[in-house]
């Protein structure tokens, strides 16, 4: 048996889609879960604010430090956001000094992923309330893109038990024609088995949060090499990029 090479995810207390991040997993990667703790609120601003919190995050890193990830992601976006790009990186920059040898937080992959495709210009779907939607919409101005378009459901709980298609129409009714690419926010939004079709539909990348999380801690361990884009990853020929740079 080969050794497995593992990527250590460090996730909200409610985080439940698990299996949505381990679908963008070659066979040769082990996923490391582990939680901050519970916080009894609904998904709002306060809450993300909450989820900043510094001890928490490197107690999850050292939990699974043992077994030696070679890199780790902080699985969650509106987290990662709510305080700016200055608070996604204190995020990375505490699970560093935890311990952990390569770090990124989901927005700060969405960053990465932004830069690496040189998209400028984006539309913004997201589950959230207007005011998390706009605290995500100023992250990216502050990175430096234009959002042209933006749509929420609203929603402040239990987002992984929105449907696909609510998700599909979300994604339509944010595109804009100036917009470079739409991007899907929150890890606990199911988005692997639309993503390709919706791409071929609106003729634009079509990025997730799973998604970016994903490439970027693949990037981090050394499973995908940096002439792979977002852009070229896509779901339905992941596997043979992941075969092509693992052989490279």
């Amino acid at each position: 048996m080969n050794a497995q090479i593992g990527i250590g995810m460090v996730c909200p207390f409610d985080m439940a889609l698990d299996r949505e991040l381990w679908r963008w997993m070659p066979d040769s990667v082990s996923l490391y879960f582990t939680r901050t703790g519970y916080i009894g609120a609904p998904v709002d601003v306060e809450l993300c604010r909450d989820l900043n919190n510094h001890a928490e995050i490197a107690a999850a890193v050292k939990a699974v430090s043992s077994v030696g990830p070679r890199a780790f992601g902080y699985a969650c976006a509106s987290g990662s956001f709510v305080y700016g790009m200055a608070g996604a990186m204190e995020i990375s920059h505490c699970m560093l000094a935890a311990g952990a040898d390569r770090a990124v937080t989901t927005s700060e992959a969405l960053i990465r992923a932004l830069d690496t495709m040189d998209i400028g210009t984006l539309a913004v779907a997201t589950p959230y309330t207007a005011e998390l939607t706009g605290l995500l919409c100023d992250f990216l101005a502050e990175s430096g893109r234009s959002v042209v378009a933006q749509t929420g459901l609203g929603r402040d709980r239990e987002i992984w038990k929105i449907p696909y298609h609510v998700t599909a129409d979300l994604i339509r009714a944010a595109n804009h024609p100036d917009a470079d690419a739409v991007f899907v926010s929150c890890t606990n939004l199911w988005t692997y088995d639309i993503l390709a079709d919706l791409e071929a539909e609106l003729g634009k990348p079509v990025l997730s949060a799973n998604q970016v999380t994903a490439w970027a801690t693949l990037c981090d361990a050394g499973v995908l090499g940096g002439e792979i884009t977002p852009a070229d990853w896509s779901t339905t020929h992941a596997q043979s990029l992941f075969a092509r740079s693992i052989a490279a």
